[in-house]
């Protein structure tokens, strides 16, 4: 019911007359999940952290009032790519952000491209977004394959899990992640037993794990996300796979999925992150404040989008323009300094290039008190988490 009070709601939101012509106005959409699988890795708190952005700046950019539109694209690129095409033909939306979900990702950036429009992607993990589909107009912020599986499994492998099973999302994310996963545990002198690949948005983990668990691995790696995390993580623990001896290591975990997990059955839980509210002073005031309009800490996707909103809001006041084009090269010139990156760097291939945290989840005893979820077990620095550009397949690299 829930959802689909929210549903109409956001249609009536989008469907309404704008209230300020083109010329008065610069908008920002904000493009994700907010009724399926992935809507607590950014959903509706991703367009609260969009509005709380353009507000710390001050609400007007270049003199004019600057507005934040949203919408749920359900998953599906066609809806994705139909709202996209409104917002940037007829609502002159400038830049689209969060855009959770890699497949709806690539397509939104690609027709961006096309129009000269500006993506801010942090919720999609698929590093095509900066590889061999990477845009001059398209930003990719927060985490993706590359970081958070060769972030993982080097901290993992040092810590002597040699031995993996992978159990992954059947679609270009999961496969992306398996691929880069079992280059780094083979280049690092592990073995990969097995992998199995699942449904997406599926409810019966039970054949998968029995397969898991009949490796003998010692990690299983769960290259999924939302939801499917949440469901295998729940289904392993009550097959007893971390009872047993073998060990899980989530991929793509965010720290919503923990709260719906419960430390209970998160506990141990070994991840890659890009934030966490209670890593130092800067970053636990924005949690804070977060906290105050959305009854929650902040994951790592929301506090990108609020950082990649920022950024670019800097760099066009810096340009003196909206053009996407010119305020493209001009995001590529500014570093990113702020609670979510300290020096990052947006490269030439439109990855903004950061350090990011080996976590590992609490046990029940370990925490102090709601949302005390994470221990950062060390800060992997963002060489060691960033594809390099001498293995990019990007034309943008190619011309620099």
């Amino acid at each position: 019911m829930k959802k689909t009070i929210m549903a109409i709601g956001l249609a009536a939101c989008f469907s309404a007359p704008l209230a300020f012509a083109a010329g008065d106005v610069i908008r920002i959409g904000v493009l994700n999940d907010q009724s399926g699988l992935y809507s607590d890795f950014g959903g509706v708190t991703s367009v609260v952290a969009a509005k709380m952005a353009v507000e710390d700046f001050g609400g007007t950019l270049l003199g004019k009032k600057i507005e934040v539109l949203s919408a749920d694209h359900q998953n599906k690129t066609d809806i994705a790519t139909s709202t996209a095409r409104k917002w940037f033909d007829v609502d002159n939306v400038e830049v689209i952000a969060d855009l959770t979900n890699s497949a709806v990702a690539l397509a939104v950036q690609g027709l961006a491209k096309e129009r000269g429009k500006i993506t801010l992607a942090s919720g999609p993990f698929s590093t095509k977004l900066t590889n061999e589909n990477c845009s001059p107009t398209g930003f990719h912020w927060t985490f993706d394959t590359y970081a958070s599986s060769v972030g993982t499994a080097r901290g993992v492998l040092q810590d002597g899990g040699k031995e993996w099973f992978i159990l992954a999302a059947d679609y270009a994310f999961g496969a992306q992640m398996a691929a880069d996963l079992t280059k780094t545990v083979v280049a690092n002198g592990g073995k990969v037993l097995g992998q199995v690949n699942h449904p997406v948005n599926t409810s019966d983990f039970a054949s998968f794990l029995l397969q898991a668990q009949s490796s003998k691995a010692k990690i299983v790696g769960l290259a999924n996300g939302g939801t499917d995390t949440v469901n295998s993580i729940k289904q392993a623990a009550d097959f007893g796979l971390v009872d047993q001896g073998q060990r899980l290591v989530a991929l793509a975990l965010v720290i919503s999925d923990v709260n719906a997990l419960g430390l209970d059955k998160a506990k141990g839980l070994v991840a890659t992150t890009a934030y966490y509210w209670d890593r130092d002073d800067a970053s636990r005031e924005f949690a804070k404040r977060f906290e105050e309009r959305t009854k929650r800490k902040p994951g790592m996707v929301q506090a990108g989008v609020y950082s990649s909103v920022m950024h670019y809001l800097k760099a066009a006041k810096a340009a003196g323009t909206a053009d996407g084009k010119v305020v493209a090269e001009k995001m590529r010139e500014l570093p990113v300094n702020d609670f979510f990156a300290q020096n990052g760097k947006v490269r030439v291939d439109g990855r903004m290039e950061h350090d990011m945290y080996l976590i590992q989840v609490k046990s029940p005893a370990e925490s102090k008190g709601p949302w005390d979820y994470y221990k950062i077990l060390r800060t992997i620095p963002a060489d060691q988490v960033t594809m390099p550009l001498s293995e990019s397949m990007c034309e943008l690299v190619k011309k620099s």
